[in-house]
């Protein structure tokens, strides 16, 4: 079997078979294992949905590092795929061995957007958007209602009129501006792009549970949230989405190209409430160094608009199966390239980042 084969067979075409395989890996290397079932649904195949975690090293350890995929549904192809690698990785995970390191492997916290092909959840919201304090006054982002009809017109494809309408807006205001109004987070429309609820979501309460199971005795975690659909081609850009105290112990692990949203020098926009900060709840006294590991797919605009046809189309049940099919596979693409060049980027980029973050957790 050549290298490339051996990657490609660590990815897997639907939810039920990435499951299968990171469980088998965790199995063949003896990991404590746990399933935490989504009550209630099924995924598109009739399967199990469940978040799954696979727990290595000594359970006492106070170094821990976190790798999580699957927050944005059929971004999990990709990170499921990173995980499959690393638990065949004997090298690598022999390093993390004699570093006395724990390793905490959470695979699929969307499980049901991972199974359906929808980067939200069951409930149309953004996990990367839910994890705020629901008791206190939400982040606003009044320009959102402006651009919801835009982004969401009342067919699909959109008419020349709603082109037309949408390049005026963006005319006006600039695509940046545009990108930021639209993606940056809104709890206001439930059936809207890049919804962050009105509540806990199952996906962040099972979080939060694995963290006070996992971590709570953990002096330094260095965390990696696996994700795709921003930035070129293949190329891992590594997001701070973490506060900005934590930015030098980020850079001094992962190097000077560690680019921070709220600095507005990173591929993503700054929002709130992504599920690395559940740190921050949970572990309130340990040094944490964060990073979205956001792997390049299509051209930034081609992935919103693909969104938004699928935001659409939740709209409008009403969809014939032929539009239906044609937008989730348009999903499906814009989130995960099927092709072993693009994989092998892939694993050789977040098996450089696992090192530096045990060397970063060796010396802490």
């Amino acid at each position: 079997m050549t290298n490339s084969q051996a990657i490609s067979r660590c990815f897997s075409g639907t939810y039920a078979e990435a499951r299968g395989k990171f469980l088998d890996a965790a199995a063949a290397r003896d990991a404590r294992v746990q399933s935490f079932e989504l009550p209630g649904l099924r995924g598109a195949l009739g399967e199990t949905l469940a978040m799954d975690v696979a727990r290595l090293g000594p359970a006492d350890a106070k170094r821990l590092l976190v790798v999580s995929s699957g927050t944005h549904g059929p971004e999990g192809f990709c990170g499921s795929g990173c995980q499959v690698a690393l638990l065949n990785d004997d090298e690598l995970l022999g390093r993390l061995a004699d570093a006395k390191l724990g390793l905490l492997l959470i695979h699929a916290v969307n499980p049901h957007g991972f199974s359906h092909l929808r980067r939200t959840n069951e409930d149309n919201i953004d996990l990367n958007r839910n994890h705020v304090d629901f008791g206190k006054a939400l982040p606003l982002n009044p320009a959102y209602a402006e651009v919801d009809p835009l982004v969401l017109p009342a067919t699909w494809p959109p008419t020349e009129a709603d082109n037309a309408a949408l390049a005026a807006y963006i005319g006006k205001h600039g695509e940046a501006t545009y990108r930021a109004n639209v993606t940056r987070g809104q709890y206001v429309v439930p059936d809207g792009v890049f919804y962050g609820g009105a509540a806990p979501s199952w996906s962040n309460r099972t979080v939060r549970a694995i963290l006070r199971e996992h971590a709570a005795e953990a002096t330094h975690i260095g965390w990696i949230d696996v994700h795709t659909g921003l930035g070129p081609y293949g190329h891992g850009e590594k997001i701070y989405p973490g506060r900005p105290e934590g930015l030098a112990r980020a850079r001094a692990w992962w190097g000077a190209d560690v680019f921070a949203p709220f600095e507005g020098t990173s591929a993503s926009a700054d929002v709130s409430g992504p599920v690395v900060s559940t740190v921050y709840d949970e572990c309130p006294d340990a040094a944490v160094a964060l990073m979205g590991l956001e792997f390049g797919t299509l051209p930034s605009m081609e992935v919103l608009q693909r969104l938004r046809a699928d935001h659409w189309l939740n709209r409008h049940p009403e969809a014939s199966q032929a539009q239906r099919r044609a937008i989730r596979q348009g999903l499906r693409e814009a989130f995960y390239c099927d092709e072993d060049t693009w994989k092998g980027m892939i694993v050789g980029q977040s098996r450089v980042v696992l090192l530096q973050t045990t060397q970063g957790l060796r010396a802490a």
